[in-house]
């Protein structure tokens, strides 16, 4: 959130006019907001960036529900404008692997409310009468998905802005932005200087170079993408429009198609990766628009050709290389800078996303909040680490070649890897340690050496989409957690260090439940928006009467907390997970682990449920949560970083007669369902409040005034508009375990969508968690999965679905 104390509305510097600055402009503007300026160092509208050069198509499916909303959001205003076509677009599928593809992807366009249907190789063919049938395995048609203009749709919203009083200079390189106090003040250009209250990056792949200016760091990199056009083809002779027949996706070759009056657009993503180096770029007339690389191009050509037989004996006339941004997850950045207050970016940001980027930078800046879950996309999600520009590089390099990839929910990421890495990361990957990546953390899936454990009587088998990147051992690892004890690395969940005489008030103030309690006390609670949104869920444990230990899910609960530290020094916060390490030891036989080598009493009188206590364990020190997140007896504990090694062997060796494991995220996964535990940022994000996700026990309206609290006061599960669902599927799935995102259909209609789903091994079934609305919510009700274009029977049942009286966490 950002502050004007002295100026309302405040003063607004926008860079860059290209589709996203202007749709910045227009939405500003019509909330009020008049006093924008954008400036522009290219001409106007025509600016040379990627606008200008956007071939326009817009495919709305995502697996992303945040980016299928800012692309609907885009198709409506432009429609309005009359700056979209809606011809359609046709996804085609040239393998099986791919066609399967296209049933998930019909399943993400359900779930996020688009019209979808799948068509065999004949529908597609009379769609667009230049495919040929016979190379076809099937398609995926969205009647609303077409082509924007996407150099009208600019000049439009900046011609409605004006209207409103803002201001478009063309011409005007910026060249320096001026701040004091930490807070931008002004934007330079070459001999003129523009006050600003707010400025807004929207220079698309100029992005760092105008971030550079403010000392802040815009990850992303600028790379070439390969676009041609044809002749005249006799197929589409007499045409003069570019909206006759569906946009076409070839993304077994990496390719799309457009119209272009009688001839066709091909753009490719199959050419090697080409990253661009912004010196080497003059801010001249067109300076996106790179020469064209025929050799890069010919393999594209000729899968073109193979497609569409009206482009054999024909030749490329035209083409070049385009610039574009890419980020090293293949999202936007939007949001306010954590370096420079007032200094925002919306940048990274395509055309088919470019009206929604807009209108939710507009809300949060008006408003507060972006009316939309943007966590995936915020400026500031990324790691320290993750900001090097050998990383920013390397894993925007991969989001280019994975573009029109099929990729697996739980793949991992690529390079580079292991950047932050546990105390005890060598004696994981001893084990044979399967990992995966978060947070920029190595995390371990399952490892190897438990593949002799015994395993449940059910579970073990799964069809290959829902079998990738899982193994039988997850069951043994899960089965092993609920029959003795086993140890899980919890180091990746950030902790921070609150400390000083005003601590306690402080994050009073911030969170929902009560955490001014005595030392010694661990509280759950949630971080709320001033709409009663939950922006994160936390655990505070209270270690001393000024010294608190906040759990958190990453940099942007450190971020909100820093912007709410009050000014009079009162409070100090740090993060210091970095420079400790934690494990979850969790499992009926945790006591008898413990135990023997703590130096205080661990019995559940002495050290009860969410309580805290320092101790040593062996000869190392520790700090120790009477938590569990499988719902489990057991403890997090946590040390430096230094005994990180220690605390292992300590554990380990004392385990051994005890059947000791080393337990990875797959059985966490799993036995969380099973105990109803939600996950923030996939169950529930700030687009819900604590009711609607079930979490209503965390929030005491009692304990004084908190953000959200006035929003949220009256609230309760029966006015919820849509409730978190537990739903259990039975034997007619099959092998089949959802992954998550799929949609929920009641009486063949669609209802809903998953959030979090995967195989329970105690209950021997697989568990889903979905948003449904609350006539559905009833346990009992009978609905169905869609999963890979089958309907899986699943019903509607109370949560938690283990341990309900929660007897096996209190003994």
């Amino acid at each position: 959130m950002v502050h004007h104390p002295r100026v309302h509305p405040p003063r607004v510097v926008v860079i860059g006019a290209g589709i996203v600055g202007c749709a910045l402009a227009d939405e500003l503007t019509e909330r009020g907001w008049h006093d924008v300026t954008v400036l522009e160092q290219g001409p106007l509208f025509a600016t040379g960036g990627s606008t200008s050069h956007a071939p326009g198509l817009v495919f709305r499916t995502n697996v992303s529900r945040t980016m299928a909303h800012l692309a609907r959001y885009t198709v409506d205003k432009y429609t309005r404008m009359g700056c979209f076509d809606a011809v359609g677009g046709l996804e085609l599928a040239t393998g099986p692997e791919r066609l399967r593809e296209l049933h998930r992807r019909h399943g993400l366009a359900t779930s996020w409310g688009l019209e979808a249907r799948l068509l065999d190789p004949g529908e597609c063919a009379a769609l667009h009468p230049l495919l040929d049938p016979d190379l076809l395995h099937g398609g995926l048609y969205l009647p609303g998905d077409g082509l924007a203009r996407a150099l009208p749709a600019a000049e439009a919203q900046a011609r409605a802005a004006t209207a409103r009083g803002a201001r478009f200079l063309g011409g005007r390189r910026v060249v320096g932005i001026d701040s004091a106090g930490g807070a931008v003040t002004a934007v330079r250009t070459e001999g003129e200087s523009y006050p600003a209250d707010v400025v807004i990056s929207c220079a698309g792949f100029w992005g760092p170079a105008v971030g550079a200016l403010a000392g802040v760091t815009v990850p992303l990199l600028p790379m070439a993408h390969q676009y041609a056009r044809t002749a005249s083809l006799p197929a589409l002779a007499g045409r003069t429009g570019d909206a006759s027949a569906p946009i076409l996706r070839h993304q077994d070759r990496d390719l799309y198609f457009r119209e272009h009056g009688d001839g066709l657009g091909v753009g490719s993503y199959a050419h090697r990766p080409l990253p661009v180096d912004l010196a080497r770029l003059a801010p001249g007339a067109n300076p996106s628009v790179l020469a064209f690389t025929p050799d890069d191009f010919a393999e594209s050509w000729t899968a073109a050709q193979e497609l569409l037989p009206a482009l054999r004996g024909t030749d490329v006339a035209e083409g070049f290389n385009g610039v574009f941004s890419f980020t090293p997850d293949g999202f936007p950045l939007l949001g306010e800078s954590r370096e420079l207050r007032g200094f925002w970016t919306a940048e990274a940001v395509w055309v088919t996303h470019s009206a929604g980027a807009a209108r939710a930078v507009a809300d949060w800046l008006v408003d507060g909040r972006p009316g939309l879950d943007l966590h995936e996309c915020d400026l500031n999600r990324f790691d320290a680490g993750q900001l090097t520009p050998a990383f920013v590089r390397q894993r925007a390099i991969r989001s280019f070649v994975e573009v029109y990839d099929i990729v697996h929910p739980l793949d991992p990421p690529g390079p580079p890897r292991a950047l932050r890495v546990s105390p005890w990361h060598a004696r994981q990957t001893a084990l044979g340690a399967v990992w995966t990546e978060a947070n920029g953390w190595e995390r371990p899936l399952w490892y190897e050496a438990n593949a002799g454990l015994p395993v449940p009587a059910h579970g073990l088998t799964r069809e290959p989409w829902s079998a990738r990147n899982w193994s039988p051992v997850v069951a043994a690892e899960a089965r092993a957690t609920r029959e003795g004890v086993a140890l899980y690395d919890m180091t990746s969940l950030s902790r921070l260090e609150v400390a000083g005489p005003g601590a306690a008030a402080y994050l009073q103030r911030l969170a929902s439940n009560d955490v001014d309690r005595p030392v010694g006390t661990v509280v759950y609670a949630l971080l709320l928006d001033d709409a009663g949104g939950i922006r994160s869920d936390i655990t505070v444990a209270r270690l001393d009467e000024e010294l608190f230990q906040v759990g958190v899910n990453g940099p942007l609960d450190l971020e909100w907390l820093r912007r709410h530290l009050p000014g009079d020094g009162s409070v100090s916060l740090r993060e210091v997970t970095g420079g400790t390490g934690g494990l979850g030891v969790w499992g009926p036989r945790a006591r008898d682990l413990i135990a023997p080598l703590a130096d205080i009493d661990v019995s559940h009188r002495a050290f009860g449920y969410f309580r805290a206590r320092r101790a040593h364990l062996g000869d190392v020190p520790v700090t120790m949560l009477r938590l569990s997140y499988v719902g489990e007896l057991g403890w997090e504990v946590y040390t430096s970083a230094e005994h990180g090694l220690r605390l292992w062997d300590t554990l380990w060796e004392a385990g051994a007669p005890l059947g000791i494991v080393a337990a990875g995220r797959g059985a966490f996964t799993s036995l969380r369902l099973e105990k109803g535990y939600r996950a923030w940022g996939t169950d529930m994000t700030a687009e819900d409040d604590p009711y609607e996700a079930g979490l209503g026990f965390a929030v005491r309206l009692d304990a004084g005034d908190f953000t959200g609290r006035a929003a949220i006061e009256g609230r309760s599960a029966a006015t919820a508009r849509r409730l978190l669902t537990c739903l259990l599927l039975d034997g007619r799935a099959g092998d089949c375990v959802p992954l998550g995102r799929e949609p929920v259909y009641a009486g063949g209609a669609p209802a809903g969508y998953v959030t979090s789903a995967a195989y329970g091994y105690t209950v021997g079934a697989p568990i889903a968690y979905a948003w449904l609305p609350p006539a559905l919510a009833v346990p009992g009700t009978a609905v169905e999965i869609g999963y890979l274009g089958r309907r899986l029977p699943a019903t509607v049942t109370t949560d938690p679905l283990f341990d309900p009286k929660h007897e096996r966490l209190r003994r």
